[in-house]
């Protein structure tokens, strides 16, 4: 990972501190238990490191944005992928939307108690019947005398089953397609809010996934975030965060197992050798890493685009395409090199392999990067 100056590496260096204290010693336990516990995401906003470059007015430390980033890359490398998904949607994700998109009461009401973790988020997006479409949720919002009526059901939400607060998109306009699509920022104590047993995944179990029901569910006319009908348009401009955090995901996992496998080969030994003497590992470890030095100046690359405000949906999906196929790539090649003993849970490269498998699927899939991908050069 790239430190480029004093204040990045103080930060850098309050997380590494904090996890190596405070998730470490308890992270196969978060697994086992299908859940971070709640002081953990306080001691984290006690920290500071929950709102690093949210504005110092709302809680936040007013830092860079891409010390977020790093931070999610550092969860990512000690092979804390529940974790790193969970902070990158409260983190990343959701406390930029309202401060991006909210008013300044919706913004004084949330943001200071995200910032010190009292107020965890989700945002819900995807439904049974509609993934990476958008335009064709059913989830509906309709207009009362006292704000809103909501109705429907999300899946696979992180941090549905934690959450307080739930960034929820929803039609107010049927009729209307993507135009139709309002956000609402949903407080899950109101009635008509309920949620599903978590959701059993294969990978990234510490991180809760919950399918999400909403029935006859009032809301405030206040919960309604940024402009009606201007949803699809909010997603759009806040995505290229999302797939930053993503990526940064991924740099970190892959940095993480490729630090586990360098140790694993120089220690194992065959044919009274170590295996790290054999030009077949030596090849492919080196591979390995020209791809993620390769992946980590592109990155770099968005990191600057996005804090000049130029980074495009196509850079993201670009990134977020190459990043996510690579660490499925990279981390099997790591596996490999293990042999048996990396198919066991024993040995922590299982479940950098295991907890990669999602992220060519979530914040959209590969196939969805493609074409997003083909049409800014061919068009529709």
């Amino acid at each position: 990972m790239t430190v480029q100056d004093d204040n990045t590496q103080l930060f850098y260096q309050m997380i590494s501190r904090f996890l190596a204290q405070e998730a470490d010693p308890y992270y196969d336990d978060w697994e086992a238990a299908g859940q971070i516990p709640r002081d953990f995401w306080l001691k984290l906003g006690e920290a500071g490191m929950l709102a690093i470059d949210l504005a110092e007015e709302y809680g936040g430390s007013g830092a860079d944005f891409g010390i977020t980033q790093l931070v999610i890359e550092e969860i990512s490398r000690r092979g804390f992928g529940g974790l790193a998904s969970a902070y990158n949607i409260h983190a990343n994700i959701v406390i930029p939307y309202v401060e991006h998109l909210a008013s300044a009461a919706q913004k004084q009401q949330w943001l200071p108690r995200m910032a010190t973790g009292e107020v965890m988020s989700a945002i819900a997006m995807t439904e049974p019947g509609a993934g990476s479409d958008l335009a064709n949720i059913k989830t509906r919002a309709v207009r009362v005398a006292d704000g809103w009526q909501l109705n429907g059901s999300k899946i696979f939400i992180t941090n549905g089953m934690i959450a307080d607060m739930v960034i929820v998109c929803a039609k107010t306009d049927p009729a209307a397609g993507a135009k139709g699509v309002s956000l609402f920022l949903v407080e899950s104590a109101l009635p008509g809010f309920s949620h599903g047993k978590a959701i059993e995944k294969i990978g990234q179990h510490a991180s809760d996934t919950a399918e999400l029901f909403f029935q006859d569910m009032l809301l405030p006319a206040d919960a309604l975030l940024g402009e009606e009908g201007a949803g699809f348009t909010y997603l759009m401009q806040e995505l290229p965060r999302e797939r930053l955090g993503v990526g940064a995901q991924a740099l970190g996992a892959m940095e993480g197992a490729l630090a586990l496998t360098l140790d694993y080969v120089k220690q194992r030994t065959a044919f009274g050798q170590s295996i790290a003497s054999f030009q077949n590992t030596r090849f492919k470890l080196a591979e390995v890493r020209a791809q993620i030095d390769m992946a980590r100046a592109y990155f770099n690359h968005c990191v600057a685009l996005y804090r000049q405000q130029n980074m495009s949906t196509t850079d993201a999906a670009i990134l977020k395409l190459q990043l996510t196929e690579m660490q499925c790539k990279t981390i099997d090649v790591c596996l490999q090199l293990f042999g048996g003993y990396g198919y066991t849970l024993e040995y922590p490269i299982s479940r950098f392999y295991v907890d990669a498998r999602v992220q060519t699927i979530y914040a959209g899939t590969s196939e969805i990067m493609k074409e997003v991908i083909a049409r800014s050069m061919l068009g529709k």
